[in-house]
């Protein structure tokens, strides 16, 4: 298992987090996402590493920012 960390910027509110959490999902290998407006995190963990370009793509498709932790 695999954790990686990303900050992401925009979230407001738990249909923020909702929606950052259902694009992150569909990624393969993802079996557990915390993601948390207040804070601006996103822990995703993963049977193997992920690419980050991945993660970032699905944030982005979610409507917000992210980068690396």
């Amino acid at each position: 298992m695999t954790t990686t960390t990303y900050t992401v910027t925009g979230m407001t509110c738990g249909h923020c987090e909702g929606s950052v959490r259902s694009e992150v999902s569909k990624l393969q290998g993802v079996t557990t996402i915390d993601v948390s407006a207040a804070s601006g995190r996103l822990v995703v963990t993963s049977e193997s590493p992920l690419d980050d370009t991945a993660v970032l793509a699905a944030v982005d498709e979610a409507g917000y920012s992210a980068a690396r932790a």
